[in-house]
C-alpha cells in the first residue's frame, strides 16, 4: 500500500469519520478530504498535517495507525519500529530483555523456515515475516532503551 492510501485509510477510520477528525485537526472536512486525495493536486497534506493525522490516529486507538509511516518508508526501502520506552528497569530487566529480544528473533526464523518449506514466500507468508522483524526490531529497541537508562541510573 502506498502513503497516501494508507492515510487515507487510517484517517478514514478514526472514530467519528473524517468529520471527526477535521473538527480535531481545526479545519474543514471538505479541506481534509481533498488533501487526503491524491489525484487532487491543489491539496496535499504538510509533513505536520500527516503526524497530527497519524497522532491523532494513535491516541484513538485506530489499527494501524502507524501505517502510512511504515508505507512511506518501505517506499525508500527503510523500516520503521515503535520503541517501547519501559518506565522503570530493575536489576534484572537486562538479561529478561536480552530472552525476549533471542525469543523474538527466534520467532523471526521460524516465520521464514516454515514459509520456504515449499520453496516459495507468498504475500501471506511475507507479511507474516514482516510482523515478526518489525517485534523483534521493537524488542532490540527496548533493550537499547533499558541500557540507556541503566546508564543514566549509573551517574
Amino acid at each position: 500500500m502506498n502513503q497516501h492510501d494508507a492515510l487515507y485509510k487510517v484517517a478514514r477510520s478514526y472514530p467519528g469519520g473524517l468529520e471527526a477528525l477535521a473538527q480535531c485537526m481545526g479545519i474543514s472536512v471538505n479541506v481534509l478530504r481533498n488533501k487526503l486525495a491524491p489525484t487532487i493536486a491543489s491539496h496535499y497534506p504538510s509533513f505536520e498535517e500527516v503526524s497530527a493525522i497519524v497522532e491523532h490516529c494513535r491516541n484513538a486507538g485506530v489499527a494501524e495507525a502507524m501505517l502510512p509511516l511504515h508505507a512511506l518508508l518501505t517506499r525508500h526501502g527503510m523500516a520503521a519500529f515503535v520503541v517501547p520506552i519501559p518506565e522503570e528497569v530493575g536489576s534484572d530487566d537486562l538479561s529478561q530483555t536480552v530472552c525476549k529480544v533471542m525469543a523474538q528473533v527466534g520467532a523471526v526464523a521460524e516465520a521464514v523456515s516454515d514459509a520456504l518449506l515449499d520453496g516459495k514466500v507468498t504475500e501471506a507468508e511475507a507479511d507474516l515475516i514482516e510482523r515478526e522483524f518489525h517485534g523483534a526490531l521493537s524488542a532490540l529497541g527496548e533493550w537499547r532503551e533499558r541500557i540507556r537508562q541503566r546508564a543514566r541510573e549509573t551517574k
